[in-house]
Order: C-alpha cells, then sequence, then structure tokens
C-alpha cells in the first residue's frame, strides 16, 4: 500500500471497475429490494441536497446487496419541462431569436441537442459519489418507453372520467406564459398598500359600502360584494345591488359566510376571475367569471377602452387615480402581504381563468389515504403521515397542462367544431370515433406538467404498460428517500398512481429527509453565498475557482461583491480534497431522522483523518501479516484476552451497526463504525498487538496476526456501504490474506453478528487493563508530563483478583502505558506524594518526586483558567440575548448551549487539577 491515503488515485479506477463488472445489476437471487432515485432534472447539476440523499439510498442498497438481496436502485432522470424551456429560450435570447421565431419543431430539436450536450453532467456526478445505480437500466422521463406510458395513463384516465378539461383559475405565470404549479410559486413578504374604495348603492348613488382590496387594478372584474349574513351593519343590503365604479356596472351585494365581519370593513369585493376564494364564492352563488388580463398580464378587451393595453401595475395607478378624481377613494394604508412570484420568472404569478387539462383528485386520493392510514405504506420519522393525510383530504382537482413547448404533449385532438377527442394516436382517434381523413384534425398544443410524468415513475421505469419481468419482480419498490417538500407533489402522486394502474402501493416505507444547512442552520442558497457544491468538497477547489462559482451570473454587483467577500473571509485557502468517502461518511453521521441536516466542512476533515486512521490501521496489519504466518496454515493459534476482547467488541459494534440500518439511523451506525475503529481497533487493540507479536510464544503471534486480519477485513465490509472506495481498496489487498476471494467486496457478505460467540470475561478484562492505562494518562495530561517520559506506577488497595491480572498483564501495562515500573503497596504502607487516579476501587498512582515544576505548573493552569472564564461569558452573553434565541434554529441554539456546558465542565476539571498540584 502507499504510505499515504489520495483518494484521486483510487476513486475513479474503482468505479470505472465496479461499472464495467456489471455490480451494480441485480444478481436475480434473493428476496427483491428497489429504490427508484428521485429523477434529477436532465440539464441539472449535484448539490449538497442530492449528493446527502444519493448518499443514504447508496448506503441502503450497498448494505442490502451484501446481505443477500436482490438489489435494484433504478437510476433516471427528469425532463424538467419548464426548467429546460427556459434554459434553451435564454440560449436563443443570446442570439436574438426566440423559440416562436424557429417553430415547434426546430426548437424542440434545440432542446434535444442541449440535453445531449449536458445531459451527462449530473449522471458523471452521481458516478463521482459512488452511486451504485444500475446505469444498464438508465432511465429519461421523455424516452419511448416512459412516453408510452404517460399517453396510455392520460387515456385510462380520461376514459374513467378521471381527467377533464375546463374553465378553472390556476397560477399563471405572466412572463413565462403558462400554469405552473405550487411547487414553482415562492411566496415572500413585500411591502405594498390596502386601498379602501367606495361602492355607491345602484338604487340610492348617495349611500354607499367601503371595500378594501391589495389590488385595486382587479376591480374592473369585480362580478359582486359579500358580507356575512349574520353581520347586522349589512344584511338588510343582501339582494341588493352597487355601481362598480369606472366601469359603470351593476352588481349584486350577496351574503356569504366566507366573509370576516371582523376584517376592514366586513364587506368583500369578489372578482371570480382573479382570486381563488373569490372563486369559490362566483361558484357557490353562480357569479360571472370576467377576466380582465390577457396572458402577459395587460388588460385586454374585457376591461373599459381607457385601460386596455396598460400593464396591470400601470392599470393600478390609474385606477386609483380615477377612483380620487371620483370622491370614491377613501384611504390607502401601508401593508405588509405575501406575494407569490414564479421561482423560474421571478415574475408575480397570477390566479388566472384559463382552460386547462386537470385530474379528478379526489377518488385518487382516497384509496391513497387508505395506504397509508392501514400501514401498507409507513412514513419515517411517523410525524409526516399527518401532513400527508391533511393535505390529502383538502386535495382540489391537479392542474396538468402546461402551455410550453417542451414536455409530453396531451394526447387530444379538436376537430374544426372543436369537438375534443383523446387517443393514444391521431390514428386511433379517428379510427375510434370514425372521422373521416378528410376531416382536420389539431392536436392540442399543451404539454403535461413534468411532475405526471413522474408520478409514473416507479412502475414506468419498469417497462409498464408491458408486464415485464423487471415489473414483476421489483414493484413495490422498498423505500423511497426523499425530501419532506415533494410529499404532495410527488410522493402523493405516485401513491395515488401505483394503486390505481397497478393495484398496489409504489413502495412500502418513505424515509423523509431534512434539508442540508449550513454551520448557522440557514438554508443554502445562492444569494446567501452560503451554496457549497459537493464535488469541490471532493475534488477541492481554489479560492478564486471558487469565488468565481459562487458569483456567476448575477445580476447584482453589489451582492456578488459582498458573497466574493464573505467567501475569501470563510475560505481564505479555498476549499482542500477531501475524497468521497469522508464526505460519504459526513452526510451519513448527520443522517438523523426528523431534522434538518446542519452541514460543517469541519466535519469532513475530521472524517478525511478518519480515513487516514483507517489506512494506516491497514498498513500497519499488512506489514505485520503479509509474508507471515497468520494461522491458516495449520498450526497451532492461542487467541489471548486482547484477541477474544476485540473479536466480541466487533460482534456488538455488527449488531449496533445493523439496528441503525433497520431503523434508517444511518448517523448511528456511522458512530458505531467510528468509534469502533478509531478507539477500540486501532488506539488499543494495534497497541495491545504489539507485544504479542514482539514477545509472545508463536502461537500467541499466529492468534494476533489471525486477528488483525480477520477483524480488519470484517470491518471493511461493515464500512464498505458508508465509504465504498476506500474499503474496496484495502479490501483488495487484505482478503487474499484471509482466503477470501471475490472481484468486489460488494459482493461479499455483509457481517452478521453472532452474540454465543461473544467473551464476556475477556471484555472485563481489558476494561481492568484499560482503566489503569486511562488513569496513568490522565495524570500524564492533568500534570503535563510528557508521554513519552516513563513513570513510576503504585498500586493501592488491589484485591486478589487484580493481583491475578497484574500478574498476567504486567508487560502489557509496562509496554503501553510506558511505565518506569508498577509496583502493589503493601498494606498499611503510606504512599509518597502522588497524583491519584481510580480503576474500580483501586488507586493507582504516580509518584511526582521530580516530575514537575509545581509552580509553573501553577500558573500554566492559571492562565487556562482565564481562557476558559472567557469561553463561558462569551457563551453566556449570547444565550441572553433573546433575539439571538428566538431567531437562530434551534441546532444553533443547541450547539451554543452545549459550548456553554462544556466550557463549564473543562472548568470544574481544571478546578480538581489546581487542588491537586496545589497540594503536592
Amino acid at each position: 500500500m502507499e504510505k499515504t491515503y489520495n483518494p484521486s488515485d483510487i476513486e475513479s479506477k474503482l468505479y470505472e471497475m465496479w461499472e464495467q463488472g456489471g455490480h451494480f445489476a441485480p444478481s436475480g437471487e434473493g428476496e427483491p429490494y428497489c429504490i427508484m432515485i428521485p429523477p434529477p432534472n436532465v440539464t441539472g447539476t449535484l448539490h449538497m441536497g442530492h449528493a446527502f440523499q444519493d448518499t443514504v439510498m447508496d448506503a441502503l442498497i450497498r448494505f442490502k446487496r451484501m446481505d443477500g438481496y436482490n438489489t435494484l436502485w433504478q437510476p433516471g432522470t427528469d425532463h424538467a419541462g419548464i426548467a429546460t424551456q427556459m434554459v434553451v429560450e435564454r440560449q436563443l435570447e443570446g442570439e436574438g431569436l426566440s423559440r416562436h421565431d424557429l417553430g415547434r419543431e426546430k426548437f424542440l430539436e434545440r432542446v434535444w441537442q442541449w440535453k445531449a450536450e449536458s445531459g451527462g453532467t449530473i449522471t458523471r456526478q452521481l458516478r463521482r459519489m459512488g452511486a451504485s445505480v444500475d446505469w444498464s437500466r438508465e432511465r429519461f422521463t421523455m424516452d419511448d418507453g416512459l412516453s408510452e406510458a404517460v399517453n396510455e395513463v392520460f387515456v385510462r384516465l380520461y376514459e374513467d372520467r378521471l381527467i377533464y378539461r375546463g374553465e378553472r383559475l390556476v397560477n399563471w405565470d405572466p412572463v413565462l406564459r403558462t400554469a405552473v404549479s405550487d411547487l414553482e410559486v415562492v411566496s415572500q413578504e413585500e411591502a405594498g398598500h390596502i386601498w379602501h374604495m367606495r361602492y355607491p348603492l345602484a338604487d340610492d348613488p348617495s349611500e354607499s359600502v367601503v371595500v378594501a382590496t391589495t389590488r385595486p387594478e382587479t376591480m374592473l372584474g369585480d362580478t359582486a360584494v359579500a358580507v356575512h349574513p349574520q353581520d347586522e351593519r349589512y344584511a338588510h343590503l343582501i339582494g341588493h345591488s352597487v355601481r362598480l365604479p369606472l366601469v359603470e356596472r351593476e352588481i349584486p351585494i350577496i351574503g356569504d359566510d366566507y366573509v370576516d365581519p371582523e376584517f376592514g370593513s366586513g364587506c368583500l369585493k369578489i372578482t371570480p376571475a382573479h382570486d381563488f376564494n373569490d372563486f369559490a364564492v362566483g361558484e357557490r352563488h353562480d357569479l360571472e367569471r370576467i377576466n380582465v388580463l390577457s396572458e402577459d398580464a395587460h388588460i385586454n378587451e374585457q376591461a373599459p377602452a381607457r385601460y386596455q393595453g396598460m400593464d396591470r401595475y400601470a392599470a393600478r395607478e390609474q385606477v386609483v387615480a380615477d377612483l380620487d378624481s371620483a370622491g370614491l377613494l377613501v384611504q390607502i394604508e401601508e401593508h405588509k402581504l405575501m406575494v407569490p412570484r414564479g421561482d423560474r420568472s421571478g415574475a408575480v404569478i397570477e390566479p388566472y381563468l384559463t382552460w386547462q387539462w386537470f385530474v379528478r383528485a379526489e377518488p385518487l386520493a382516497e384509496p391513497a389515504i387508505k395506504a397509508v392510514a392501514e400501514g401498507r405504506i409507513k412514513f419515517i420519522p411517523d410525524n409526516w403521515d399527518k401532513t400527508y393525510f391533511e393535505w390529502l383530504r383538502n386535495i382540489q382537482d391537479w392542474c396538468i397542462s402546461r402551455q410550453i413547448w417542451w414536455g409530453h404533449r396531451i394526447p387530444a385532438w379538436y376537430d374544426p367544431q372543436g369537438q375534443v377527442y383523446v387517443g393514444r394516436s391521431e390514428d386511433e382517434v379517428r379510427e375510434r370515433y370514425a372521422i373521416a381523413s378528410t376531416t382536420a384534425l389539431t392536436r392540442d398544443e399543451d404539454v403535461l406538467d413534468t411532475w405526471f410524468s413522474s408520478a409514473l415513475w416507479p412502475f414506468s421505469t419498469l417497462g409498464w404498460p408491458q408486464s415485464t419481468p423487471e415489473l414483476r419482480t421489483f414493484y413495490p419498490s422498498s423505500v423511497l428517500v426523499t425530501g419532506f417538500d415533494i410529499i404532495f407533489f410527488w410522493v402523493a402522486r405516485m401513491i395515488m398512481m401505483g394503486l390505481y394502474f397497478m393495484d398496489d402501493v409504489p413502495f412500502r416505507e418513505v424515509y423523509i429527509h431534512g434539508l442540508v444547512r449550513d454551520p448557522e442552520g440557514q438554508k443554502m442558497s445562492k444569494s446567501k453565498g452560503n451554496v457549497l457544491d459537493p464535488l469541490d468538497i471532493v475534488d477541492g477547489i481554489d479560492l478564486e475557482s471558487l469565488v468565481a462559482k459562487r458569483t456567476a451570473d448575477m445580476m447584482q454587483p453589489q451582492l456578488a461583491e459582498r458573497i466574493a467577500q464573505m467567501t475569501r473571509r470563510h475560505y481564505p485557502d479555498g476549499i482542500q480534497a477531501h475524497g468521497t468517502d469522508a464526505l460519504r461518511f459526513t452526510f451519513a453521521s448527520l443522517a438523523t431522522t426528523g431534522r434538518d441536516v446542519v452541514f460543517d466542512l469541519g466535519r469532513v476533515e475530521g472524517y478525511r483523518n478518519f480515513c487516514n486512521k483507517l489506512w494506516n490501521a491497514a498498513r500497519y496489519v499488512l506489514m505485520n501479516t503479509a509474508e507471515e504466518d497468520c494461522g491458516y496454515s495449520g498450526e497451532g493459534v492461542e487467541f489471548g484476552a486482547a484477541e477474544r476482547w476485540i473479536r466480541t467488541r466487533l460482534d456488538k459494534t455488527i449488531a449496533s451497526v445493523r439496528q441503525g440500518y433497520a431503523d434508517y439511523r444511518l448517523d448511528m451506525a456511522a458512530q458505531a463504525i467510528y468509534e469502533f475503529t478509531w478507539d477500540e481497533y486501532c488506539d488499543w487493540y494495534l497497541e495491545l498487538s504489539k507485544p504479542a507479536l514482539r514477545d509472545g510464544t508463536a502461537a500467541q503471534a499466529r492468534g494476533t496476526r489471525q486477528t488483525l486480519l480477520e477483524v480488519l477485513e470484517t470491518l471493511l465490509r461493515l464500512t464498505h456501504p458508508l465509504m465504498p472506495f476506500i474499503t474496496e481498496e484495502i479490501w483488495q489487498k487484505i482478503a487474499p490474506l484471509t482466503g477470501k476471494q471475490g472481484p468486489s467486496i460488494m459482493r461479499q457478505p455483509y457481517p452478521a453478528a453472532q452474540p454465543e460467540q461473544r467473551d464476556s470475561a475477556a471484555e472485563a478484562e481489558i476494561a481492568w487493563l484499560q482503566a489503569i492505562i486511562l488513569g496513568v494518562r490522565r495524570i500524564r495530561g492533568e500534570m503535563d508530563i510528557s508521554p513519552s517520559r516513563p513513570v513510576p506506577v503504585l498500586l493501592g488497595h488491589a484485591s486478589a483478583e487484580d493481583r491475578q491480572l497484574l500478574e498476567r498483564h504486567s508487560g502489557f501495562l509496562t509496554s503501553i502505558a510506558r511505565l518506569e515500573s508498577i509496583r502493589l503497596l503493601d498494606d498499611g504502607e503510606t504512599p509518597p506524594e502522588s497524583a491519584l487516579a481510580l480503576a474500580g476501587d483501586m488507586e493507582v498512582r504516580v509518584p511526582m518526586a521530580g516530575l514537575i515544576d509545581k509552580e509553573a505548573e501553577l500558573a500554566r493552569l492559571a492562565k487556562e483558567r482565564s481562557r476558559i472564564e472567557g469561553d463561558i461569558e462569551r457563551a453566556q452573553q449570547k444565550l441572553a440575548n433573546e433575539s439571538f434565541v428566538a431567531k437562530a434554529p434551534q441546532e444553533v441554539v443547541d450547539k451554543e448551549r452545549a459550548k456553554l456546558e462544556e466550557a463549564q465542565q473543562a472548568l470544574a476539571k481544571l478546578a480538581e487539577q489546581e487542588q491537586r498540584v496545589s497540594s503536592l
């Protein structure tokens, strides 16, 4: 093995070996276990959320693969309709063109060209992260097979009267000129106004009602004024009319329970074509829907001529001015309101009345609710099922049509009279409905919402509508790993579609993970300048390249400069290379259920050191076992207490790790592996092995070498799902020495616990040994005695068992604790001036004569006291700040409290040290 662990030297070659060897494909044997990858955007790039989520999925798949399951991790990408089309449209803008200049066919050719150029980026990045997906089965939501599935589902749902075309309100992006889903709408608080306006009564213009609105321009489409039917101020007006100002149209006053009498004047203007709540009121009262906006949010011909063609905000100013001139503007007050904006365009989203295609959601939702309620699908953590139930029980029909060109075109055709026909193809439509070839049919221009094809992912990727062997084997899949933010948009819809078309749930469990946040608990976003590229952590990046990446494409120079300065402050030396395994182990260590992931680069550095520790341990094992007799030749082998102890500790670790996988607690699995590897195998057993290798009998040496090899080989298999690269590289060198054969560690069996082989007596014996050694080390640390300086040790109050153990293990103690001598105190003997530690009931004493300078040591401790007291004061001030406690994420506040508690404990320990030194 190379002296230094260098991940870049091994990762690419190993992944190529795995992929070419077909090791990611299902084995065909064992119980099926399948995970469907949430398909990333085909033209996207890997972000921290992807990297975290994919690490979790890959760990589960590798674990199950090694545990004898027939595993499939199904890969694929999503065509990402609006996002991908916007990228290509921006390219065209740079050429002075629009998609309309090219026409639909030529534009789609450009999109496919862009997909071919950039579509492989994220799959290359997934390979870099070690994702063991079956690439031979890679799918794309617009490949032929999935497109067939989409058409089939649409036609069947239409035939079953679960898809219809209707005029409804939708979220409308006036820049993209398409309906968008709720997921593509970001609401943020902005400063605005409330305008109070007077509407005169039609039968007595001297009387009026006052209505308030945040959008005065929509009054041009008002079709009623609503009051609460029990409101004594206005009940007598119900059934009367008002004259709509500026439009001079009479509209009724209606009574509806939706009105809150306590809000504003208690009178609401009702605009069914421009407000979702008003639309519902309008349906109850059969009100006319008057849409006064065009697709690009300009006033259309339904409004008075003087406003037609105006942008909505210019029209707002004109309407307010005209009301004021007419003496009908009562008051303008400042008001904070939530403004919905398109996440792609940044434009303010309009509730817009338009003809769209919809899925009737309620009939599909009922079985989906039942499936979770009955336990056929389990959410992890289980509190997410409440969120799921709440949404499904209040579900609205799903708008599935989009007014863009990139996507699955709706399989519907129109004849010259506007009659609509749905079918799998135009030929099928003509044959089914006996439409003559001379009758022109025009295909619907719209495409389907991207979430429609994604909802079919669990069965369309396996070959549906054909009954393929893969579909029969791997549906339902085992677990879905996803974020909480798409429970409604993806998870629920997959369940609805799976139950309807496959008559079974699409997955048995849904593991919901949190967001990846920065060390301060803030959500990562480009505008905050706290985004990290996972591959920059893997490969490293210099400072200026990092600055350039974080400020690329920023339209605001001041923001770009602020982020550049912050980046230089936080990463003055750039980001060093850590390798994939260190990043993956970091993600695993943070993968608790039900909590966001607070990511700190310092943890990755710590796990990079862990990789080094494992690498160096393997080098030690190889140096002491290669070309040596390790007991496999049939010669006598003797396993001492240390060997029996480390095997027992390993078996308990195996059980803990397996429990971590069973509970979706990768953090617990990672912690168990880390503690065993670092604390027990490396720090203790490697040291305990040296006396046996140096001074033991031939049988003891063989037993030690065999244990070194077998524990390491088992540990590599145990760790492989979390750190695949380093474990494979070391295993290839270690396994042959143990007689193991196979092309890859991932095709080896995962370790299984064997509690019946544990040795509690050996555990107790080594615990005794550790207590004495740790006692000596603590005295060295407290008294600032060099670890390399041999010290004498006196043992007092030793029992008969202590004396027996000392006789057996004095060599271990002298070697590992670096003792000058070790002696039992006689009964009644007065010990010399000593530093004291306890090992059970036994006293461990180190005589201080000649070891320390008392005054110098007290001065050093005083300096340390001053530093710790400063840490405590700073933490207390921070926690006393009510604003910090109220606004900071809970993880950050908890971290600060932990710092305070740690400092207070350190101060108490320091006081004990001062007391000991003073007493010498």
